[in-house]
């Protein structure tokens, strides 16, 4: 029996990990799951185990379908929030209607994806419920903006192949605003998934979030899909001067053009290359706002303070407590307090 185990991390759940072995040790062992916890050693280091890590496994309880994780491989990429590893691309989802599209929301979802370095499949949802003109209009824009998209419906089925073929290999993570159909197009994909369905709010115009938690579904031998909770507002979180590389349109036209300055942020440099007539520019200049503030923000907290010291805890990790204060919490020595006197006596001379 094998006693070395390997497998990808599918869902935590408290201090519990579930484990996905590989198919041919699954095969091999007659189990498809096993439910682990973490080796104290891996604590003492302070190794986190996040989904989607590639992991080993050793002692395993068959019988109870258990087993202790006993390393975690390196990742090739680690996406935060929602915390998922090794991810190789992005589902991002919209809808043509209910609720209807919002060029706004779809930009800042694109940018996200962009500025984690991931590239990203656009999925245009619920294509039943419009016209093949409109469903032609957002397919056509989107191809100005740098993205291939197709159009699907959880209802009918259309597009669902073509999609299939795209996310077959590796890890992709589903995203995109609430209400658009996400839970919907995983059922479908993995009939036996039996994720819950949400409406989307007739007072709000949104969906509401039913997705709790972070989870890893088998799609084929090769293949794992990622549902995340459902977000309106994703955060942007670059660098002010990594942001036009975050919009297709601007690469393109850094590709053939040079701005006059190498830290030209293209708002109102001269010899701009990006500034000009572009769909997204708005955008752009919005987008570049919030990350500026976001950045001062990030500098004023890093900056340290000096009330506060530095006191190694253990396991590779520092915490931050306050300096005591001299004359408040230590003893005076003997000869600072003769000094004190002789500096008095000297004034009533």
């Amino acid at each position: 029996m094998i006693t070395n185990l390997t497998g990808t991390v599918v869902a935590v759940e408290a201090n519990f990990y579930r484990v996905r072995l590989d198919s041919e040790l699954a095969d091999e062992c007659g189990h498809s799951e096993l439910l682990c916890v973490r080796r104290a050693r891996l604590k003492k280091i302070g190794q986190q185990v996040y989904v989607g890590d590639r992991i080993t496994v050793d002692e395993p309880d068959w019988q109870g379908g258990r087993g202790a994780i006993s390393q975690v491989e390196p990742r090739r990429s680690l996406l935060e929030r929602p915390t998922i590893a090794n991810i190789d691309r992005v589902l991002v989802v919209f809808a043509l209607a209910d609720p209807e599209p919002d060029p706004w929301q779809i930009s800042r979802f694109l940018v996200k994806v962009a500025s984690s370095d991931l590239p990203a499949i656009v999925c245009l949802n619920k294509r039943d419920l419009v016209a093949d003109a409109q469903v032609t209009s957002w397919c056509d824009r989107l191809q100005t903006w740098g993205y291939d998209a197709i159009a699907i419906s959880t209802y009918t089925g259309a597009g669902i192949d073509l999609l299939k073929a795209q996310i077959a290999k590796g890890v992709t993570i589903i995203s995109g605003p609430s209400g658009v159909g996400k839970s919907s197009l995983i059922n479908l994909l993995i009939p036996g998934s039996e994720l819950r369905v949400g409406r989307v709010s007739q007072r709000l115009g949104h969906g509401r979030h039913t997705t709790r938690h972070v989870e890893l579904f088998q799609l084929s031998d090769r293949g794992f899909l990622a549902d995340s909770p459902g977000f309106t507002q994703p955060a942007l979180t670059c660098a002010p001067i990594d942001l036009a590389y975050c919009f297709p349109e601007a690469q393109r036209l850094l590709a053939h053009n040079s701005c006059q300055f190498h830290n030209c942020w293209h708002r109102d440099e001269p010899g701009c290359a990006i500034r000009g007539d572009w769909e997204r520019y708005g955008h752009y200049l919005v987008f570049l706002d919030e990350v500026e503030a976001y950045d001062a923000k990030t500098a004023a907290s890093s900056t340290p303070d000096p009330s506060l010291k530095s006191k190694a805890i253990g396991g590779g990790k520092v915490r931050q407590e306050p300096k005591l204060l001299k004359k408040r919490h230590r003893r005076q020595s003997r000869r600072s307090q003769h000094q004190d006197l002789d500096l008095y006596s000297n004034e009533d001379l």
